[in-house]
């Protein structure tokens, strides 16, 4: 055909246009991409739930869900209404465009480029106001949690006389409220005024009025709303001074109320809220008055009201009424603060008992057997027996035990504990497989004797070996939880797990329903995106019965099933009813207690063992509280991983909220099994923030507690050169008018920039006392030397200089392990370890003991006596430190009857021999008892060889002076001079 019109011939092409298959392809692939991110997103709910599931506590998951759901939809949706409603009554406001100005004709561009996407502009605004208020709203659902379900606490705070619940619970929501009302006055203030300025309402450079009567009224409104926000602030303020804290120069930090804010600061608010509140009134007047000029003067008014009044006006009362008499007229506001603080931190029954440092025993042997009952003297360090335990004990390198090891009781003695857990870093030959299928649990508790080492200075273990055997008898070995436990692991499927190597490798497979099964392809692939490794999708080694665990550290889990706990920084094991069990304490806390004073949890108990040790460090969900009590007691099975919360204070308001928040989530404390009780103990964070409060609140008097004139502080550690406060140590003991042994917490304090004694604190600790919590109280009265004068004094001996002169000639390590504080007879008695490691040993071994005697008798004017010795064993040291094994006269002749002679000395050698034979007797019994795993009978006969041996030094130290022949040789004694018993369980 021919060519008409210049066009060309043939059909035309479509330049640029992809093809149906293409477009096809496009959409498909767009649509795989959003469903895979969609995947992605969905993955980690997916997981967080299946674990909770998992764990039994999947009401916590769906209650904390919905919360916050609700939160950031109603908020979100106040937020994006008020902003939105707020544009769309400005643009219905807008003038007409008659007269247009210059102004106006420059931003008659934007109008019309704005014009086709009004809606769409709206819709964008009030959903990105809505997403951002509803994400911060649902980060606020502990507060609201905590409002919806208060329980009264039954106190009332001084000033207001309001429960103390309206200050832990009520208030902190409505503070929140208030400061979501002023974000949505201020946004909706500041889009209200953009559309308006836009649209013509507002006139910033045209001539004459500079806002319509419609834009007028409805920006002042919103000031006025504003205002009114204001003005609800001045009046929250009021009874937020109730928790205010400030820095009080004359005891630091303090909460609550002071002279200058119970008499300037609070009418100042009262009178600023009437100010505010008119000043609203007037705003809201010029929907008819059409004018701001009543509203700006009272504004004017309200702010320079706030400058004078609340102010210029206070500084004045405090310059002028308060600093003049300072003390006088803060007293009764200091008594609140320390009524408060006591009892918010639980220690408002813990008065000091003044205790004198002079000894109430002069007779030096009676000193000495006094000595050999006031303690269990812990010479094995848990802080220093790590390595000791690791190279004796680990077997294999892919085990580990914890740099610090716990301290326990099992049958009544103080025992070492550590749990011989998995180390991933030791594994042979690391790939994916061995990581997570193979090696996947570690096995066995390691036990030894708190009181004993063996002749070498190796700990005396009552349960050893892989597998274990010893005082424990039968339990569940394997631990698939435990602190060293960071990675996740896939178990009972098709891939066998190294059990452990006896005699060749055992395997075993997990049969627990622990853990979130991988049947599912579903799950398989949510755990692949989770963990970020493909693997788990497809590899061969998991299928039917696989299960995946993580989540695996005690603390970890217990924070996750109980979001609103604090975590004590010590998990320790124990095995209970032939399981291990993780034994963790837990806190509620607040900071909303009424002028309690507050302390920052992080600080407060950071000692030398916690700094830079991260394992050993409070999980905290707030780290400012003025409130604590440890409210929970969990458990953490080391082989299945099941969580068990106990209500433990039955009476805290706050577990109570917390109950009802999320009901059938804590068990009664009645359902403690017997044997589990027998484990549980008093927190150590608990007593670290208890003792570092008392270093001031033992004060109860306002004027001395103004003057701080017996403040007192924790002292550093004489043990390390770090600088850091001395932790609290486990140990069996009596203290004053007490007639048997308690296991205790125990710590020591000094006085303020002083390194004397300032007072003794101890809490019996074992729960299974009735008198467990009770805080004992000692305020030295005399100077007695600290924990860090003795061990200066220590260190000056020449013995010890010898010693460490030999050791680091042989190349060796000198490490000071726990220096034990027990009162004796009115003095204090110091008890320390020494050990040594050599360059070619691999663990330190107890070589030494150092014990001191303080005594802050002065007669004759005399100084401070205190002695101090360094000897091989326990026993040694005793006797040195007293001088019982020299006395300085010989012992009385005792009267006889006319006609009869004294006793020959052979007669002290009968006694001698007979105590010895008892010794020897009692030492064969414990061996006997001891391969038998026989565990009382070993204790009885541990008893007896003690106090034959007792009697063996005393007859032999009356044989010294008499020049009677030298006693035949006792059984051979360990470094704490009871016998030898091995390392062995």
């Amino acid at each position: 055909m021919p060519d008409r019109g210049g066009s060309p011939s043939g059909p035309r092409m479509r330049v640029g246009r992809p093809s149906r298959r293409a477009r096809t392809l496009l959409m498909t692939l767009g649509v795989l991409a959003v469903l895979a991110m969609a995947f992605v997103m969905f993955a980690g709910f997916w997981t967080d739930w299946l674990w909770y599931r998992s764990v039994e506590y999947s009401s916590v998951f769906t209650t904390t869900l919905w919360t916050k759901i609700g939160l950031f939809a109603v908020f979100g949706l106040l937020m994006g209404l008020a902003v939105g409603f707020n544009i769309w009554l400005a643009y219905r406001l807008r003038p007409p465009l008659s007269a247009m100005s210059l102004e106006q004709q420059s931003l008659d561009r934007y109008r019309m480029g704005l014009a086709p996407f009004k809606k769409w502009v709206l819709l964008a605004v009030t959903a990105l106001v809505a997403l951002i208020a509803g994400a911060s709203a649902s980060g606020q659902w502990r507060t609201w949690l905590m409002w919806v379900n208060g329980v009264k606490f039954g106190q009332k705070d001084p000033q207001f006389g309001l429960d103390v619940s309206f200050y832990a619970f009520d208030l902190p929501w409505y503070r929140f409220l208030l400061a979501f009302g002023f974000a949505a006055a201020v946004l909706s203030l500041i889009a209200a005024a953009l559309t308006h300025y836009l649209y013509g309402g507002l006139r910033i450079t045209s001539p004459g009025a500079r806002a319509t009567a419609a834009a007028t009224g409805h920006l002042s409104v919103l000031l006025g709303l504003f205002v009114a926000l204001k003005a609800v602030a001045y009046w929250l303020d009021r009874y937020g001074l109730a928790v205010k804290s400030s820095d009080f120069k004359a005891t630091g930090n303090w909460t609550g109320l002071r002279y200058v804010d119970a008499n300037a600061y609070l009418p100042a608010k009262t009178i600023l809220f009437c100010i505010a509140v008119i000043c609203a009134l007037l705003f809201f007047a010029t929907l008819w008055r059409r004018t701001w000029q009543l509203p700006v003067i009272g504004f004017g008014l309200m702010v320079l009201s706030a400058i004078l009044i609340g102010g210029l006006y206070p500084a004045i009362v405090q310059k002028f009424q308060v600093q003049p008499n300072e003390q006088a007229k803060e007293a009764p506001y200091i008594q609140k603060n320390i009524d408060a603080t006591r009892k918010a931190y639980a220690i408002d029954g813990t008065k000091p008992e003044n205790y004198s440092g002079k000894s109430t025993v002069k007779a030096k042997d009676q000193l000495r057997t006094d000595a050999d009952t006031a303690a269990s003297y812990r010479l094995l360090d848990p802080n220093i027996v790590s390595p000791t335990f690791q190279q004796l004990e680990q077997k294999r390198k892919y085990y580990q035990f914890p740099t610090t090891l716990d301290v326990d009781r099992y049958q009544g003695k103080d025992t070492v504990v550590g749990l011989r857990e998995l180390n991933i870093k030791g594994i042979p030959k690391r790939n994916w497989i061995n990581d997570h299928f193979t090696y996947t649990h570690g096995f066995g508790a390691i036990l030894a004797s708190g009181t004993q080492t063996d002749a070498n200075g190796s700990p005396v273990f009552t349960e050893s070996g892989l597998p274990t055997t010893g005082q424990l008898g039968t339990y569940q070995q394997r631990i698939y939880y435990g602190e060293k436990t960071d990675q996740y692991s896939i178990v009972g499927g098709p891939q066998k797990e190294l059990d452990y190597e006896e005699n060749g490798e055992k395997t075993t497979s997990y049969k627990e329903k622990s853990g979130v099964s991988l049947s599912s392809t579903f799950n398989r692939a949510a755990y692949a995106v989770a963990f970020s490794e493909p693997q788990i999708l497809y590899s061969g080694a998991i299928g039917e019965g696989s299960r995946i665990l993580y989540n695996r550290t005690p603390k970890e889990r217990v924070e996750a099933v109980a979001p609103w706990l604090t975590i004590d920084g010590d998990a320790y094991p124990a095995v209970v009813d032939g399981r291990i069990q993780w034994i963790i304490d837990a806190y509620t806390t607040t900071n909303g207690y009424p002028y309690a004073s507050r302390t920052t949890l992080g600080d407060t108990t950071a000692d030398s063992l916690t700094v830079g040790n991260q394992q050993r460090a409070v999980v905290a969900q707030q780290n400012q509280v003025n409130y604590i009590r440890n409210s929970v007691k969990a458990t953490v099975d080391a082989y299945d991983g099941t969580v068990t919360l106990y209500q433990w204070d039955t009476e805290d308001p706050v577990l109570k909220t917390w109950m009802k928040a999320f009901p059938d989530t804590v068990k009664a404390k009645s359902d403690i099994d017997a044997d589990l009780m027998q484990h549980l103990r008093y927190p150590q964070d608990m007593f670290k923030v208890q003792r570092e409060l008392l270093t001031r609140y033992h004060v109860t008097d306002p004027a001395q507690f103004y003057s701080g004139s017996d403040a007192w502080q924790v002292p550093d550690d004489p043990t390390n050169k770090d600088g850091n406060a001395v932790p609290p140590y486990y140990l069996s003991m009596k203290m004053p008018g007490d007639t048997a042994q308690r296991f205790s917490l125990t710590t020591t304090f000094t006085p303020n920039g002083r390194p004397n004694l300032g007072g003794f604190m101890a809490v019996d600790a074992d729960a299974t006392s009735k008198e467990y919590g009770r805080l004992r109280l000692l305020r030295v009265t005399e100077d007695v030397p600290g924990p860090a004068q003795v061990q200066s004094k220590l260190n000056g001996l020449p013995s010890v200089a010898t010693f460490v002169r030999d050791m680091k000639g042989a190349d060796s390590d000198i490490q000071y392990g726990n220096l034990l504080t027990v009162p004796l007879d009115g003095g204090f008695l110091y008890v320390e370890p020494v050990y040594a490691q050599g360059r070619n040993a691999l663990y330190p071994l107890l070589k030494k003991v150092a014990v001191s005697y303080v005594d802050a008798d002065q007669p004759d004017g005399d100084t401070t006596k205190d002695t101090t010795v360094f000897e091989d064993n326990l026993t040694k040291a005793l006797n040195a430190v007293f001088g019982v094994e020299s006395p300085t006269t010989p012992p009385t002749t005792p009267t006889t009857p006319p006609g009869t002679t004294n006793p020959p000395p052979a007669s002290n050698d009968a006694v001698l021999k007979q105590a010895i034979a008892d010794a020897q007797k009692a030492y064969d019994d414990g061996e006997a008892a001891l391969a038998k795993q026989d565990w009382a009978a070993y204790g009885k006969a541990q008893e007896e060889l003690q106090a034959a041996l007792q009697r063996a030094a005393n007859a032999g130290a009356k044989l010294k002076t008499t020049g009677a022949s030298a006693p035949p040789a006792a059984p051979k004694s360990d470094a704490s001079g009871a016998p030898s018993t091995g390392s062995g369980g």
